[in-house]
């Protein structure tokens, strides 16, 4: 695969992780309780502990996926990303063996829902999805119309 190839891969794989957590927290930023309620029908954390994630998750979400988007310190964005798409892998893989009944609260919503409602396997499919692009952005963080590229001049591989 040439540099431009990969450039260009890692300019869609930038774009779509970070749209994706743009979208997630930006539907749930406005709904601070919402969120909060999100991450307490996981059952994981304590209740109080689990109120300040739902608080914090949407701003980290859209701080990553910003900086994400806009190319900046991508290396750095990519690792938060992917560690939340595990994060998110394992909170529904959980509450999928427990037998909970809850919406993922992914894109706002969240809570108890009917057993058909549930989408387990689609979320998880997806965010493992989205933590592969983590993955490979880590391994190669040189992309197109990043500010990366635009503040600290190209990478080793580009040299």
């Amino acid at each position: 695969m040439t540099a431009r190839l990969r450039d260009h891969l890692g300019l869609l794989l930038r774009l779509v992780l970070g749209a994706v957590l743009l979208l997630a927290g930006g539907l749930k930023v406005g709904n601070p309780l919402g969120a909060a309620r999100a991450v307490q029908a996981y059952e994981v954390l304590p209740f109080e502990l689990a109120r300040w994630v739902g608080y914090a998750l949407p701003w980290v979400e859209v701080v990553v996926g910003l900086l994400l988007v806009l190319g900046l310190f991508t290396r750095v964005s990519a690792v938060l990303g992917a560690v939340l798409m595990l994060a998110f892998v394992i909170g529904i893989g959980q509450a999928w063996a427990r037998g909970l009944t809850i919406d993922c609260g992914c894109f706002g919503g969240g809570g108890q829902v009917a057993t058909d409602e549930t989408r387990y396997g689609r979320e998880i499919a997806r965010d493992l999805a989205l933590a592969l692009c983590g993955v490979w952005l880590v391994l190669r963080p040189a992309s197109t119309l990043s500010l990366d590229r635009a503040l600290f001049g190209p990478t080793k591989e580009h040299a």
